[in-house]
């Protein structure tokens, strides 16, 4: 068994491996910009909103609070005609990076604490970088990637955007496991 503590190090830099390598993704090859449209009438959209004053959260439409009211002739009609959505909504002001930024990547730093906890366990010292980039890079990836497949399962998330988000959750699984088998207590 390793020590956790001894893993400080690619648990520290592997965080900022992935924050850097999530930048590239989205500001340079931005292949997540087609993930969500604009709708047609978004400011009717927007206005009706206004006048709602709806707090921040997240919102089902049509809403049905308990499932035996699924079977309603009235609340089958509402999802027969129309619009489903799945949205949250924000507070009013202009989104600032920072504050997401910052919670990004402490994100990545629990992660990669979570993945050397586990490698802690799982790995002695002094095996071969192979060994810890296939159990780094799995417990990686299952962290980063699979959990995005259950928004496309519930709530509607189009599959595409499930499979770009996966796919950024490999790479960053690969990176974690280079970083863990690069630094690896010998």
């Amino acid at each position: 068994m390793t020590i956790l503590g001894a893993l400080w190090l690619p648990i520290v830099l592997s965080a900022v491996f992935v924050f850097l390598l999530s930048a590239i993704l989205h500001m340079v090859l931005k292949y997540h910009n087609s993930d969500y449209g604009k709708l047609p009438n978004e400011d009717a959209v927007r206005a009706a909103f206004q006048g709602v004053n709806a707090e921040a959260r997240g919102y089902v439409v049509p809403h049905c609070p308990d499932m035996k009211d699924m079977q309603s002739p009235e609340m089958q009609k509402k999802y027969v005609e129309g619009p489903i959505a799945v949205m949250y909504l924000r507070r009013p002001g202009v989104p600032g990076m920072g504050q997401s930024l910052l919670q990004w990547f402490l994100f990545c730093l629990v992660i990669s604490l979570f993945v050397g906890y586990v490698a802690a366990h799982a790995i002695p010292p002094g095996v071969d970088y192979l060994h810890v980039f296939r159990i780094v890079g799995a417990v990686g990836f299952l962290a980063y990637g699979v959990g995005q497949i259950s928004a496309s399962i519930w709530m509607a998330k189009p599959w595409s955007v499930a499979a770009k988000e996966a796919f950024d959750g490999l790479l960053y699984g690969l990176v974690t496991a280079g970083t863990f088998g690069w630094l690896w207590p010998k």
